[in-house]
């Protein structure tokens, strides 16, 4: 099985696969591309065609760094952070589990997360982390001429399929609710969710942490996003039971720059700051980079 798992393509090899495919995503634009007669073909012939109108429909905000946007996204993006942990050592992840994410249909989104690869500074152990899917549906939402909101459903899968060392070896679904509102250039984004592994509340397991995230942010001269985060979690069971920790998250993302056609480039960079006493993390740096498409 251990061998398997290190066969497993990296993030960067994700990237590299859909740069190639750029050229394909800009013909697919095309107006004057070829039809077909196939509800197949003209299904993805459509694709772009149907995208554009269904994010016509919602806020044109900035994806933060850490909270989960409401808004429907389609973009590959890759992570990169340090992780200063309890014992002061030091947890890298290559990727971040984010990965590609797009829009099949009407207020559908769906994220298929790219495993982190991980490494940790005590007793030097490197690993893959889990595999985790992500679905989005959007209950209702405005554009910045209709009111500037959005209201948004969560579904998340976490596969336990990573190395020993970093996986949770459960199965665990998160369901999280996620809105929006902005005002000008300032919007608020924030989602709430729990986590709910197979072995439920079980004392020796992470148990059901409950999640809250909230950013601020602010677009200034069209590229430029400067934001603060509240990321929140409370452990009501399990081995970290009634414990809570905060985080304070100050971050620049820069984006869209315009690449070819409707493929753009959007980066980023925070850094998490526990402000709670016992934080089981003490401080995240954070780098983003994404192609949205």
């Amino acid at each position: 099985m251990k061998s398997l798992r290190s066969a497993r393509p990296s993030a960067g090899s994700t990237l590299a696969a859909l740069l190639l495919l750029l050229p394909a995503i800009v013909r697919a634009e095309d107006p004057a591309a070829p039809g077909s007669a196939c509800p197949l073909g003209d299904y993805f012939g459509n694709w772009f065609t149907r995208v554009s109108a269904i994010q016509a429909e919602q806020p044109h905000w900035i994806t933060p760094l850490v909270t989960v946007t409401p808004r429907l996204e389609e973009e590959y993006r890759y992570d990169q952070l340090w992780q200063s942990v309890a014992g002061g050592h030091t947890l890298t992840s290559y990727g971040g589990g984010k990965g590609l994410e797009l829009i099949p249909w009407q207020n559908t989104e769906f994220i298929i997360g790219v495993p982190a690869w991980e490494t940790e500074t005590r007793k030097y152990k490197t690993g893959w982390a889990d595999e985790s899917f992500l679905v989005k549906y959007r209950l209702l939402s405005a554009n910045e001429q209709n009111g500037d909101y959005i209201l948004t459903a969560f579904m998340g899968l976490s596969v336990p399929n990573g190395s020993d060392d970093f996986s949770s070896h459960h199965y665990t679904v998160t369901p999280t609710l996620a809105g929006g509102k902005g005002w000008g250039d300032f919007d608020i984004q924030s989602t709430l969710g729990i986590s709910l592994p197979d072995n439920g509340s079980a004392p020796e397991g992470a148990g059901t942490p409950i999640a809250s995230n909230t950013t601020f942010q602010y677009r200034a001269m069209k590229y430029f996003s400067p934001e603060v985060e509240a990321n929140y979690t409370y452990w009501p069971n399990g081995e970290h039971n009634g414990k809570n920790q905060l985080f304070l998250t100050p971050g620049l993302i820069i984006g869209r720059l315009p690449i070819t056609g409707r493929v753009g480039l959007t980066f980023g960079a925070g850094v998490q700051v526990a402000v709670t006493d016992k934080p089981l993390d003490h401080r995240n740096i954070i780098l983003t980079a994404r192609i949205p498409f």
